[in-house]
């Protein structure tokens, strides 16, 4: 009658210790958001390309005089400086294509020189057409400046099974290119 049905058992008490911390680590996983993974990677790739451990992104601003002549599609708070002890030292761009079912995320950036020194995809959410991710095929926009137009195919090789991503991302460039063009005819840049 006094027996003690609840034991304690070394092996139940670690399993119940596990489930805990698989719990919390997983709350702490997916409180990491989108846009924050998407914000170190951002950073990761600044620093990797102009070769720094430390920078600041800066917001550039533009009148909205200026903002009516350029395009729609551009989105001027994702468009920043980017400075390295009190000097700019280029620009990054960062903004959503559309691809066939979902958007994808990707980064710009830019020399003083405004052309592209380097372009990411940070995001492809798609089940096909990875590859515009990667790294040889995204360098075809490098150099490419604010008075380029590229096309599909001629400028830019196709991808099987992403045609719709490479256009978009073909598309996305030029409009943003055009947007530079037009911020520099401006005196903005």
């Amino acid at each position: 009658m006094g027996e003690n049905r609840y034991r304690f058992s070394p092996c139940s008490y670690l399993k119940n210790m596990r489930i805990i911390f698989l719990f919390f680590v997983s709350v702490l996983f997916l409180s990491v958001s989108e846009k924050d993974r998407n914000k170190k990677k951002v950073a990761k790739q600044i620093k990797s390309v102009f070769e720094i451990e430390k920078f600041e992104l800066s917001t550039i601003i533009v009148d909205d005089i200026i903002k009516e002549k350029i395009w729609d599609e551009f989105n001027y708070s994702k468009f920043k400086k980017i400075i390295h002890n009190d000097t700019l030292i280029g620009y990054s761009y960062e903004s959503k294509a559309p691809s066939m079912h979902y958007e994808f995320d990707y980064l710009i950036i830019l020399g003083l020189d405004l052309k592209i020194i380097d372009s990411k995809i940070l995001v492809y959410r798609e089940n096909w057409g990875g590859e515009i991710g990667s790294k040889r095929w995204l360098k075809q926009f490098t150099g490419k400046g604010k008075e380029d137009r590229l096309k599909y195919m001629k400028d830019i090789s196709a991808i099987s099974g992403a045609t719709i991503s490479v256009k978009s991302m073909i598309e996305t460039v030029n409009v943003f290119l055009e947007s530079v063009n037009k911020l520099n005819q401006n005196s903005v840049l």
